[in-house]
């Protein structure tokens, strides 16, 4: 399969043993019923094997829709996948973490239920472990039961499967003035704006950022925000430029096999439309910087 074939939303790439493992939301079910997360399996960023099922619905399971954006991080030996789930009963969606031997599963819940309070409505947790080797999830706190979202953080227990602390909030979406834009929603009225995606990286001179989404003047777009004492506990400061502002975003860094710095995300924000593009960066000045388009972002 080609990257315009595939089509999910909040892409991750995970790399391992000389393959990349993409993981994302299926777009068809991403807004209802839902019951699994896919893997697809390459070596070039372009050709692709799959979709290999990697998780499914348990018998008894209490999620049944809104299956969101898996990640899946090697930590201690082993593969966690972090995941939003959601239920029509209950609709109160928040990130649970499964566990795999290796990253094409099967995965199987870990955590001892959701690791985000069951009062609110959360999503998009991801893994951040401190240089003392502490993990965190961070998270976003719903602009549906706020207004203004959330990111914030939950430092972990060890086995990654409970909150080991309080919640501590980083920031909020309104704090990426002046290019945020609020949205408008018939349900939810007032100014409403939105937390998306965080994702935790390091700069070669030790300064921690964080990509995140929200709303701009041109849709969907990918924001930086970065720490003031390079670690989790510090506070957090938007960036006042984009990192990239085409209708694209919910996007993660890594590295590739031949050790270039590679951003994906999903673009056009629009279902069913979204596919998996690869943007190769660079590190200018303490900045990270879009350096060339891959041949297959292309997904007119």
């Amino acid at each position: 399969m080609k990257n315009k074939e595939i089509n999910i939303r909040d892409p991750f790439v995970l790399v391992h043993d000389g393959h990349y493992y993409l993981y994302g939301t299926r777009a068809k079910t991403c807004w209802g019923k839902a019951d699994g997360f896919d893997c697809y399996v390459g070596t070039d960023l372009e050709n692709w094997e799959g979709p290999f099922e990697v998780f499914h619905r348990p018998e008894g399971f209490w999620a049944d829709k809104n299956y969101w954006a898996p990640e899946v991080h090697f930590y201690e030996g082993a593969f966690y996948m972090f995941a939003t789930f959601n239920s029509e009963a209950i609709e109160r969606k928040g990130t649970m973490i499964l566990k795999a031997d290796n990253p094409l599963g099967p995965f199987v819940l870990h955590s001892e239920g959701k690791i985000t309070p069951d009062a609110w409505n959360c999503l998009d947790g991801t893994l951040y472990v401190s240089p003392k080797g502490i993990p965190y999830m961070v998270f976003c706190h719903e602009w549906q039961d706020i207004g203004d979202g959330a990111v914030c953080c939950v430092e972990l227990t060890k086995d990654l499967k409970r909150p080991a602390g309080d919640v501590r909030t980083l920031f909020t979406a309104s704090q990426g003035r002046p290019w945020v834009r609020k949205i408008v929603h018939d349900r939810f009225p007032g100014d409403n704006y939105v937390t998306d995606g965080p994702f935790l990286y390091r700069l070669k001179g030790g300064e921690l950022l964080m990509l995140w989404s929200s709303f701009g003047e041109h849709g969907y777009v990918e924001a930086i925000s970065r720490s003031d004492n390079n670690d989790i506990t510090g506070n957090w400061v938007p960036d006042e430029e984009l990192l990239f502002e085409r209708d694209g975003g919910h996007g993660m860094l890594f590295a590739t096999l031949d050790g270039k710095l590679m951003l994906t995300l999903h673009s056009p924000n629009e279902t069913p439309l979204e596919r998996p593009a690869f943007y190769e960066m660079e590190e200018r000045d303490g900045k990270l910087a879009v350096k060339a388009v891959s041949p297959q972002t292309d997904v007119k």
